[in-house]
């Protein structure tokens, strides 16, 4: 039985007529301890669902299945327990599936939903309000009128950037595991997207400071999305930095860098702003997370800017790194892997 038990391939776990724990291969032994053999399953076991599941077999043969809950490093994870009898000697087998990242996958897909039909629900309850009041009350006030309309004007912006967000998260989701080939000047692309960024500079007063941008640096990459990650990042900058504020760029080339294991070209977006607590950095490129959202909503953000920015530096097999120190500003970190230059 032992030798059989091994073989296998997921946890497997053998209780005897006797109640008790007969057999356990390595990966159960992982999961449950080496001290659970000879022990009796209900002090092995503990769970409720998972027990009931264990004594209907005994009674009447019949296979089935249970769920056990237990935690790894912090992590919770979901098992599928497949249950049945060994006619041979009656003892029960034992063996436990991995749910956990389709649990996983489908919890994010929940949140997802959710978070969209959260973020459609507030501008769309605003239209309806205004439509109803100028159908109403408004109706023949002109004043009203071209106020609402304004408000209208903006809600729907709103919900059109949602959902070309939306539209560019699949995109680029749909394309991380391919590794683009074609060769772009980063450091063009970077200007680029300054250049078309200095008029809200302007009209916000402040000034981009561009550092180390005059010579083409060359990598594999594709061109549009790193426009957009560059344009998300600058762009945040200069939104939440405040009136005056200064956003420096710079852009380096290092032979050998310790996150590529390779040449890397790095640029940095560095901003004089408030800053943030560094304790939520590893949230920053969650979807819809927000460190201020009212002033998120208010400035046009729609929470998904940064969860792009992450899968487009994944899809180059780069790194995103991020610090931040309250009062003191923060710097955005694309460290991308750079062809050897000839």
């Amino acid at each position: 039985m032992q030798h059989f038990v091994d073989a296998m391939p997921l946890p497997a776990v053998v209780i005897g007529t006797d109640e008790r724990v007969s057999a356990v291969n390595r990966q159960a032994a992982q999961l449950f301890g080496s001290g659970i053999l000879g022990r009796h399953y209900i002090t092995s076991f503990r769970q409720p669902t998972l027990l009931d599941a264990i004594d209907q077999i005994m009674t009447d043969g019949a296979a089935r299945r249970a769920r056990y809950l237990s935690t790894e490093a912090r992590r919770d994870k979901t098992w599928l327990v497949h249950l049945a009898r060994i006619e041979t000697d009656g003892s029960v087998l034992m063996t436990f599936e991995d749910l956990t990242a389709t649990e996983e996958a489908g919890a994010m897909r929940r949140d997802f939903v959710a978070n969209v039909s959260h973020e459609l629900r507030t501008p769309l309850t605003a239209l309806i309000g205004f439509i109803e009041t100028l159908r109403g009350a408004a109706k023949n006030d002109p004043a009203a009128q071209a106020r609402f309309l304004e408000i209208m004007e903006c809600e729907a912006a709103r919900m059109n950037r949602l959902v070309e967000d939306l539209m560019s998260l699949n995109r680029v989701e749909a394309t991380e595991r391919m590794r683009p080939s074609e060769i772009v000047d980063l450091a063009g692309v970077v200007r680029s997207v300054a250049n078309a960024l200095e008029p809200l500079a302007k009209e916000r007063g402040m000034t981009v400071v561009r550092d180390t941008f005059d010579e083409a640096v060359k990598i594999p990459g594709d061109a549009d999305q790193l426009a957009q990650v560059f344009t998300n990042l600058i762009e945040n900058a200069l939104k939440y930095s405040g009136q005056g504020q200064t956003v420096s760029l710079r852009l380096e080339r290092v032979d050998n860098h310790p996150m590529t294991r390779g040449p890397a070209a790095v640029v940095s977006v560095s901003d004089t702003g408030a800053g943030f607590d560094p304790a939520l950095i590893p949230r920053l490129t969650e979807r819809f997370y927000r460190v201020d959202s009212h002033r998120s909503r208010e400035l046009g953000g729609t929470g998904l800017g940064l969860a792009i920015v992450k899968h487009i530096v994944n899809r180059h097999r780069g790194r995103l790194r991020i610090e931040s120190t309250p009062g003191q500003g923060a710097v955005f970190t694309v460290i991308l892997p750079a062809e050897i230059a000839q």
